[in-house]
């Protein structure tokens, strides 16, 4: 039950208010004036009522001594200057009298909804700054720890950070986490997958282009750089930006300014620039893939993200943590993991790591007829380990799915084409790869410098 304090040293006034509030079912206690009030103990209150005019000091006197509870200022002077006033000091709110007792009602539960709300999610992100480092990520190995200090310390810069991992394991969540813990957090952070964008589009996506910049183009297009103004700019998959792009994002780093395509005028920007890859930059920069000096300019400060498969015991408590989750973003009762499950978890290497671990899940959640998930709802493949690239050749082609078939051209030519090369063998644009790439969990491996 919420307890209200009213202050009102009018005897009449304040028995009926009093009476209005116990009928909905609030304890309420009584001041006539702020000296009496303040000997009660304000912050035991869960919302304190007063009337600006008082006997000696004015209501208003009550605001800052109250801390964190509300202060619902009433007066018989409806006047702009009053409220504005009261406002300006802290009061949550203001009504004037006489008021009608129906408005007073629901501005009282609309208050005391607002404070409930607050204290919740107060409560809430003190639990995750407990269980969850930093912004929902979570991980008790040595790597993650490092990984977690290693974004405190960089964050309330703006140095370029180039986050490196293999694909799954979160680099998005750095970027995020990165940003929330910046000076430029209440700006916006515009997330774009280098890979997700065709070849062709990459520049006017990126850079905006003028009204018949190219055919197509029939009206001003204003970039994601620019959109970026004042936040982060988050170029995942970075090592799969054209060599042309590559050489305006520079200018944006070096300059601080952009120009749309087809335009001749320059446009001045102030961004951070987070980067992440899968790929080894340096070995592509050594194959003339990718722009040394951009490589430098984002290599100031790196990030590297363990695989799945080196973070121990975090895995669990990863599979625990995605399981809560999706019961409750699928409406399914709380479930849990039969121990056989759990021994599947722990052997399997996840090649898609966490995003394949998440996708599991979801799987197992849907496909779940009890309270517990075993092994089979997981549909985790027998073999620990993925297929290595030279095996593909163990069953023909005829004998493949279309998806086995994709998984293995892949693997056994990634080492030796780009992805766009990749993408005409297979008849296919390199989005529409890179989102196959997602969906079937075969991730872009490591290349070796």
């Amino acid at each position: 039950m919420s307890e209200i304090l009213i202050v009102e040293d009018e005897a009449v006034i304040r028995r009926s208010l009093r009476r209005l509030l116990e009928r909905h079912g609030y304890a309420i206690s009584e001041a006539g004036s702020v000296e009496e009030a303040l000997t009660l103990g304000l912050s035991g209150f869960d919302l304190i009522i007063s009337d600006l005019r008082l006997p000696g000091a004015e209501g208003n006197a009550l605001i800052e001594p109250a801390g964190e509870v509300p202060v619902l200022i009433m007066t018989s002077y409806a006047s702009v200057r009053s409220a504005v006033a009261s406002m300006q000091q802290g009061a949550v709110d203001y009504i004037a009298k006489p008021f009608d007792h129906q408005e007073m009602v629901i501005l009282v539960q609309r208050i005391l909804d607002e404070r409930q709300r607050a204290r919740a999610h107060a409560q809430l992100k003190s639990e995750l700054g407990e269980v969850y480092p930093v912004s929902g990520m979570i991980g008790r190995c040595p790597a993650m720890q490092a990984v977690f200090a290693r974004i405190h310390k960089v964050a309330p810069t703006d140095t370029s950070v180039l986050i490196l991992g293999e694909s799954g394991t979160g680099k998005e969540l750095v970027a995020r986490a990165l940003h929330e813990n910046s000076q430029r957090k209440n700006a916006p952070i515009i997330a774009v997958n280098c890979a997700a964008i065709p070849e062709n589009l990459v520049e006017s996506e990126l850079f905006g282009h003028e009204r018949g910049a190219f055919t197509g183009a029939v009206g001003t297009h204003k970039g994601l750089v620019e959109a970026a103004d004042g936040g982060t700019l988050f170029l995942d998959e970075i090592g799969e930006l054209p060599l042309e792009a590559q050489a305006r994002l520079l200018r944006v780093l070096q300059e601080g300014e952009i120009r749309r395509i087809g335009s001749t005028a320059t446009r001045k920007v102030n961004i951070r620039l987070l980067a992440a890859t899968h790929r080894d930059l340096r070995a592509l920069v050594e194959l003339g893939r990718f722009r040394g000096d951009l490589y430098y300019r984002l290599n100031v400060m790196e990030i590297h993200l363990p695989p799945l498969r080196d973070r121990g015991d975090d895995i669990t408590d990863l599979a625990d943590q995605l399981l809560t989750k999706m019961c409750k973003r699928l409406n399914r009762p709380p479930l849990a993991f039969a121990p056989p499950a759990l021994d599947a978890i722990r052997a399997y290497t996840w090649p898609g790591n966490v995003r394949e671990l998440e996708n599991s899940i979801e799987r197992a959640v849907i496909l779940a007829d009890h309270d517990t998930i075993g092994a089979e709802s997981l549909a985790i493949p027998q073999s620990s380990r993925p297929t290595p690239p030279g095996t593909v050749g163990a069953a023909s082609s005829d004998e493949l799915s279309l998806d086995d078939y994709f998984r293995n051209f892949v693997r056994e030519h990634e080492a030796s084409l780009t992805e766009t090369e990749i993408a005409k063998r297979l008849g296919i644009s390199r989005k529409t790869l890179w989102e196959r790439r997602q969906r079937l969990g075969v991730p872009r491996r490591k290349e070796k410098s």
